[in-house]
């Protein structure tokens, strides 16, 4: 189903939720802060670099003067910056509305975080894996969700559990990226899974963006070159994101992307995603291990 001619203007008013927003100083992520704090929710924007932070936040007041919002310094490389971020949440707020785990990294060179993982796996999935557990308090306090952005380019992934970070295969960059984003889209069917079989009243769900100019394409000069011709404005790849976040009819476990060609343009609309995203086996396996790897275990929802 598309949703035909959907904007940002038709989300509900969000006055008195609360969203956290990784990632929230640029691009789909701002856009996303940015709507949400027109509506009235409360936006904390978790930010690796605060002073951009900050910038970003000061946007966002001047847009809408009477929103609230906060910043929150998160450098999702850092497990050790997660459990703080994480910390300094559930301190100030009792309860959380949404947690929109957009932060993310595409294709740079090699790359550890401060844990020795990848790059990319870690911060794209460990990172939001971690955040996403030491949150569940205040998330299973209302009827919360969890959206995580993932990407087109997890239907060209294959997810070697043996290697996650790259220590034995040779390192490719894009091959990486995929496998994050294949990752990102386990994580939101297996988190669901749990959350049904703990009577949850919170959901997960999980939207890409189609082809949208951003800064994370930094580390492609091609894309970077063929932007201007090709790709969505920031503002409208943040449509698949903030439906999935307020729309009524948003079920768990569902996926959002753009209605256009190849889903890569276009308002929003419930899209499918690879047989390998959706392998239950592969996605308890892969919860298994990263609790492991991060030390977050999500003993609300049971074993």
């Amino acid at each position: 189903m598309c949703v035909a001619r959907w904007t940002a203007d038709q989300i509900a008013d969000q006055t008195g939720k609360v969203a956290v927003i990784t990632g929230a100083n640029s691009g789909i992520g701002l856009e996303t802060a940015r709507a949400l704090a027109g509506k009235g929710a409360v936006v904390l924007m978790a930010c690796r670099a605060a002073a951009r932070g900050e910038e970003a936040a000061a946007r966002v007041r001047a847009e809408h003067p009477a929103a609230r919002v906060e910043v929150l310094s998160l450098d999702l490389g850092s497990l050790e910056s997660v459990r703080a971020c994480a910390a300094a949440l559930r301190a100030r707020h009792g309860r959380l509305d949404l947690l929109i785990n957009n932060a993310g990294v595409m294709i740079p060179s090699l790359g550890r975080t401060a844990e020795g993982f990848e790059l990319q796996i870690g911060t794209n999935h460990l990172g939001h894996f971690a955040l996403t557990g030491l949150l569940l308090e205040p998330l299973l306090a209302s009827a919360a969700r969890v959206v995580v952005v993932a990407s087109l380019a997890h239907r060209a992934a294959s997810l070697d559990l043996t290697d996650l970070s790259f220590e034995r295969r040779p390192y490719q960059p894009w091959r990486a990226y995929a496998q994050s984003k294949l990752a990102n889209l386990l994580f939101v069917h297996e988190l669901q899974r749990r959350l049904e079989r703990a009577g949850a009243g919170a959901i997960a769900v999980a939207a890409h963006p189609g082809w949208t100019a951003t800064n994370l394409q930094q580390h492609s000069g091609f894309i970077r070159r063929v932007n201007p011709l090709l790709a969505q404005t920031p503002e409208q790849g943040a449509w698949p994101t903030l439906y999935a976040a307020t729309a009524a009819d948003v079920r768990g476990g569902e996926y959002f992307g753009p209605a256009g060609l190849f889903e890569l343009w276009g308002p929003p609309r419930r899209v499918g995603s690879s047989r390998r995203s959706r392998d239950p086996m592969l996605a308890a396996r892969l919860w298994a291990l990263s609790e492991q790897l991060v030390g977050v275990r999500f003993e609300l929802l049971g074993p």
